[in-house]
């Protein structure tokens, strides 16, 4: 384009230049009209938006909070009683050296069958020996003196009579009182001697009863369990503290269960012949059936529980002792009302439970537990059968004050008693 084309090439506007910038205005004002209308319009959104919050706010803070609730009933049956025990051997004793001495062989280990009075062990006791020998030299030299006090007292009765007998006036009266004397003395010397010939005898029994302990025996049937001797080693006897044991035996058939029954259900426990069932492990673990053998029949101060024993038979040793077991029992039913844990509040006025009304309205009562398994308890005040109770309450709810039933929970809730 030539620059004749462009009158406005002198700095004259021309009608072209006059009618763009008039576009350029009106499209500005078109943005600024949209820009001001779209401002506009996300403003009433956001205030309508907030209306709405608060509205909903306001309906939510004035509406009932929802409860689960579960009806307390009366169970048909007793309730269940799961407790931990422990296993324990019928006889469980430690062996001990009973003379002073040196281990010369080990016959049995852990874990060997052993029959009432098998050797276990052999021990050298050459001080005891000594002893022995010493003790039978004794004796035959005390034996020794008994035959020449006999001869001495059979000398002096002899004497005596002769002089006893003799004719009056041949011997003096003060000689027939000497001879006399020497009899009863020779006699009494004879009998010094013969006890001390049952004094060595005595002696001798007692070390030869001792040398019977050479060969450590086992007091009944039974099992090894340990064995804390080898050979060479220095045992002394006795039980101290002081002292080195040397085996442990363990008669596992039949064997000991021992539980403790809080006091919540000692009573119910405390007869024979209750039924028991015995789990060795959660789950798969083996299950034998028993029935409760013997009770304390008191109750322990400390732990406020009372210890019963189960005995079980254990012909295949399924069992060994200090084995971790449950034991379920079945109480029998106190028509008491049963409600699961979740119902509890516990307050500073202790146990309490949150009973509503058919008007909707929670109300607090002092509630006193008879049984607690864990997760039903049985109350002996607080709740009537039919009585519905709140779940899990929340410490915002209040005395008085309305709440709405939640009636969304599932089928599985329902069978568990939650409405």
């Amino acid at each position: 384009m030539s620059k004749s084309d462009h009158p406005e090439s002198d700095g004259v506007p021309t009608d072209f230049d006059l009618d763009t910038g008039k576009r350029l205005k009106r499209g500005a004002g078109i943005a600024a009209l949209v820009l001001g209308t779209a401002l506009l319009a996300m403003t009433v959104f956001r205030l309508r938006g907030a209306h709405a919050l608060a509205q909903s706010t306001a309906e939510t803070a004035g509406a009932a909070p929802l409860v689960d609730t579960v009806v307390a009933k009366t169970p048909l049956t007793g309730q269940g009683l799961v407790l931990p025990g422990q296993t324990a051997a019928w006889f469980d004793t430690t062996i001990y050296a009973r003379v002073n001495g040196y281990v010369a062989k080990w016959l049995v280990d852990i874990g060997d069958q052993v029959k009432k009075n098998q050797v276990l062990a052999l021990i050298e006791t050459p001080e005891l020996d000594a002893e022995l020998g010493a003790a039978k030299a004794q004796l035959e030299a005390s034996r020794s003196q008994v035959v020449a006090r006999r001869a001495e007292a059979e000398f002096g009765r002899t004497t005596n009579e002769r002089w006893r007998d003799s004719p009056k006036g041949v011997v003096s009266e003060q000689e027939k009182a000497s001879k006399k004397a020497d009899f009863e003395s020779a006699e009494a010397r004879l009998y010094a001697a013969q006890a001390q010939v049952a004094l060595d005898q005595a002696r001798v029994n007692q070390y030869v009863a001792l040398t019977e302990f050479k060969q450590v025996r086992a007091p009944f049937d039974g099992i090894i369990t340990e064995r804390t001797i080898d050979v060479g080693n220095l045992v002394t006897a006795g039980s101290s503290s002081s002292t080195t044991p040397l085996y442990r035996v363990s008669l596992t058939e039949p064997l000991r269960v021992f539980i403790d029954v809080p006091q919540s259900a000692a009573a119910e426990l405390m007869r024979s012949s209750t039924p028991a069932e015995v789990r060795t492990g959660a789950g798969g673990g083996a299950v034998f059936q028993g029935t409760i053998t013997r009770s304390s029949g008191a109750i322990n101060v400390q732990a406020r529980t009372m210890r019963v024993e189960i005995d079980l038979p254990n012909k295949l040793h399924s069992l060994v002792p200090g084995m971790y077991v449950t034991v379920a029992f079945q109480l029998p039913p106190k028509g008491l009302v049963e409600v699961p844990a979740a119902t509890l509040v516990f307050r500073s006025k202790g146990a309490q439970v949150a009973r509503v009304d058919p008007n909707g309205t929670v109300d607090f009562v002092d509630a006193v537990i008879a049984r607690d398994d864990g997760s039903m308890v049985e109350l002996a005040s607080g709740a009537r059968p039919g009585d519905r109770l709140v779940l899990n309450i929340s410490s915002q709810i209040a005395e008085g004050q309305h709440v709405a039933l939640n009636n969304s929970v599932g089928d599985g809730a329902a069978q568990a008693g939650i409405d």
